[in-house]
């Protein structure tokens, strides 16, 4: 029994390690910390923002249109981002916006991801002629602008909060594809691999317990850097008002609605610009940190 115990604490202190330098890594790398904080705060500000918005973010109110924010002469504390062209409460609107974008950067992420990452590792792992045919569709996809496309079909549809998220899912699964492609190929030719087809081992067991692990780290920096594009996509075709319809409070199409007073009330468009960059910063910073937190030796 005491043999079994060592050979037990043995083994588990390579994993104690790895996770310790691992926490260590994220600790100390600066990037990270700040687009990991950023982001925290964002998200906790969008899920709050039914308890801490001031206003009912669809409340119209002609009497009170074009408030300036607070920093203005003519600012008032009860909207301290001011108001809109229909008088509704900009900090309110900024903070439920939030939650369109994060709910569409997950959802193509998710679509996209379990699109891209299942033909990208069916490529990597059989080869032959199902690699030839999966890079194949792969080839015509990325033929295919994803802006015009999604403008055709958006176009075509309607736009919607529910038509966006499907399209763009369906369109960006691309990037994961060829990574997770190129990935599993290495992992592929491994030892532990070998060993779990020479123990008998199902290839879906294999795929799920041996292979995917082993990208994961791949396929974690793919899916922050696809999230953030699928924000910006969204936020281009609300913009040209194919995308979210209103009145939701989705940050492109607020900014598309305060256009034509960027010349007279420029913070319309600044405000909702500013939550969209600093989302898309602190996701691409995630991603970066992650890269080299997980792979630190492999950048030149």
């Amino acid at each position: 029994m005491a043999g079994l115990a060592e050979a037990g604490a043995v083994t588990a202190l390579p994993e104690l390690s790895q996770r310790a330098l691992l926490w260590r890594r994220m600790r100390g790398h600066k990037g990270f910390l700040a687009g990991a904080t950023l982001l925290v705060l964002i998200i906790l500000a969008s899920l709050l923002a039914p308890w801490i918005a001031p206003h009912d973010p669809y409340a119209q109110d002609l009497t009170k249109r074009m408030i300036p924010p607070i920093w203005e002469a003519s600012g008032q504390w009860a909207h301290p981002l001011g108001t809109d062209n229909l008088g509704r409460d900009y900090l309110s609107r900024v903070l439920w916006g939030g939650q369109i974008s994060l709910l569409i950067g997950l959802s193509v992420m998710v679509i996209s991801g379990f699109i891209g990452a299942g033909l990208g590792l069916a490529a990597g792992y059989f080869g032959g002629r199902i690699d030839l045919a999966i890079t194949f569709i792969i080839t015509t996809r990325l033929a295919l602008p994803v802006v015009l496309v999604a403008l055709a079909v958006v176009a075509m549809i309607s736009g919607s909060l529910l038509v966006v998220i499907l399209i763009l899912g369906l369109l960006k699964w691309d990037r994961f594809a060829v990574v997770m492609r190129s990935a599993t190929q290495q992992v592929r030719g491994l030892d532990y691999v070998a060993a779990a087809e020479a123990a008998g081992a199902s290839t879906p067991r294999i795929i799920l317990r041996e292979v995917l692990p082993n990208v994961a780290p791949q396929l974690i920096v793919v899916a922050t850097v696809e999230a953030a594009s699928a924000i910006l996509l969204e936020a281009a075709l609300s913009f040209l008002g194919l995308g979210v319809q209103p009145p939701l409070p989705s940050w492109g199409l607020m900014i598309s609605e305060a256009k034509a007073y960027m010349f007279f009330s420029f913070w319309l468009i600044a405000i909702p610009g500013s939550a969209l960059a600093l989302l898309v910063l602190a996701i691409n910073l995630v991603g970066d940190g992650l890269r080299d937190v997980l792979a630190p030796d492999g950048r030149a």
